[in-house]
């Protein structure tokens, strides 16, 4: 249990440390702005999320699945496949609690987590590779985000770290 869990923790505190950093980047407001050069960061957003968004899913197979060896995919849908049953509803439960009232789609009647993970299932490919782009290239941030940071709050409610005193002090 303590390999699987310090495992987890490990790949979803990377996760979390990827948003965090993404959430810093400044705000893109291309209409604003008449300058391509200020688009520095266009594509690397959506790839950092992606990248996120599947460290997370891993961690949540590892807990799962009491195996600290994760499936090497990139593909989204996939890993939410490979999870358990129960966190897969878990999370699509969560989802349609918290996520789709704040984000709801035109394009789906029954809007859930499985929608917007196959919708944006090869992002973390497609915009590393935005310069062979062979198809049109949408990313829905927001609702991307708000998915993600719900996975990596509901993660973090699986677990909890309590400090630890030594029994005996020993003097140094």
């Amino acid at each position: 249990m303590s390999a699987r869990l310090s495992t987890a923790i490990r790949i979803g505190n990377a996760a979390r440390a990827i948003l965090r950093k993404t959430k810093s980047f400044p705000d893109q407001h291309f209409e604003e702005r008449e300058d391509w050069d200020d688009r520095e960061h266009v594509g690397v957003e959506p790839m950092l999320l992606a990248l996120s968004m599947e460290l997370a899913l891993k961690a949540w197979f590892v807990f799962d699945h009491d195996d600290p060896k994760v499936i090497k995919s990139h593909d989204l849908t996939k890993l939410f496949d490979a999870l358990l049953p129960e966190s897969q509803r878990w999370l699509d439960d969560e989802f349609k609690r918290t996520v789709s009232p704040r984000h709801p789609s035109v394009f789906f009647f029954d809007y859930s987590i499985r929608d917007i993970l196959s919708q944006h299932k090869d992002a973390f490919v497609d915009w590393r590779y935005l310069h062979e782009a062979r198809k049109t290239m949408m990313f829905d941030q927001s609702a991307f985000e708000a998915t993600l940071e719900m996975v990596l709050r509901e993660f973090r409610k699986r677990y909890r770290i309590e400090p630890v005193k030594p029994l005996y002090h020993h003097p140094d």
